[in-house]
């Protein structure tokens, strides 16, 4: 099933407008010019669906500050001209994009200034259902990687799973008969080697503290196991010990609250 990020648009502006912006039509019809500006340093994201925000109602736009950019205070990001009603009622919808896309590639970028360029900082699902497209574009947007979308997209074996099923092994060996590459969660060192003898694709090292992900690395290197699979550090991982979990030598980190936990970026319109 393929995205439509114009179908969700219109959906977000249906949300907000209800029956029909009753403010808004009390305004003379004129035609104005107005600009979307920065109000703090950041990472630039969501200009671009901001854009198509006021497109869907008829008004001109014109990108003046490109997403991944850095952004300072009073920078401006667009200009809109159009019936002063129509991009009245787009304004809101619009700036909730940029605000929260560009609060999200902020944080990402800043996480990512802390690790290694050898070890990627990933997104997970834990994002505001309706948003996740966009939240994981953000992630990208400011550096980091999206992981998986969808459920569909790759098996994923996590703890609940394998209690259902009461054994990891035999999950695994379920698996390997219908998927090539699948990950698998791990609460240890044995089951870390265990997940790589059978042909993990990724391995994630979950709640693992710096100190037990290198000694499971150090135990992966001596079965000549580590070079077959790629390990994800995940869990109470934060700005304050990012640097740390870097420095263990995973493949990736991942972190929920750069999707799950946003900081805003303030944005407003200006006539």
């Amino acid at each position: 099933m393929s995205f439509n990020p114009k179908k969700q648009l219109l959906q977000f502006l249906a949300e907000d407008i209800g029956k029909g912006d009753i403010t808004s039509a009390l305004l003379t019809k004129k035609k104005i010019s107005v600009k979307i500006i920065s109000r703090e340093k950041a990472i630039l994201a969501g200009s671009k669906y901001a854009k198509e925000i006021f497109k869907l109602k008829g008004c001109k736009v014109k990108i003046i500050t490109k997403d991944g950019s850095e952004i300072k205070s009073n920078q401006t990001i667009m200009k809109i001209t159009g019936d002063a009603n129509k991009i009245l009622t787009c304004e809101r919808t619009a700036l909730n994009i940029i605000t929260r896309m560009s609060g999200i590639a902020t944080q990402t970028n800043e996480l990512v200034k802390k690790i290694p360029s050898k070890t990627k900082l990933y997104a997970t699902r834990k994002t505001a259902p309706g948003l996740r497209y966009f939240d994981k574009e953000a992630v990208e947007i400011g550096g980091g990687k999206k992981h998986r979308l969808r459920l569909d997209e790759m098996v994923m074996i996590k703890d609940n799973h394998i209690a259902v099923e009461n054994s990891i092994l035999s999950l695994i060996k379920k698996t390997k008969k219908k998927y090539k590459k699948f990950e698998v969660e791990v609460e240890n060192t044995e089951d870390a080697v265990l997940a790589a003898k059978e042909g993990a694709t990724i391995i994630m090292l979950d709640n693992f503290s710096p100190t037990q992900i290198i000694k499971t690395i150090t135990v992966l290197k001596n079965q000549k196991l580590r070079k077959k699979v790629l390990l994800e550090a995940s869990g109470g991982i934060n700005s304050k010990n990012i640097s740390k979990y870097g420095k263990t030598g995973v493949d990736i980190i991942s972190i929920g609250s750069i999707t799950n936990s946003v900081k805003g970026i303030d944005v407003s319109l200006e006539i």
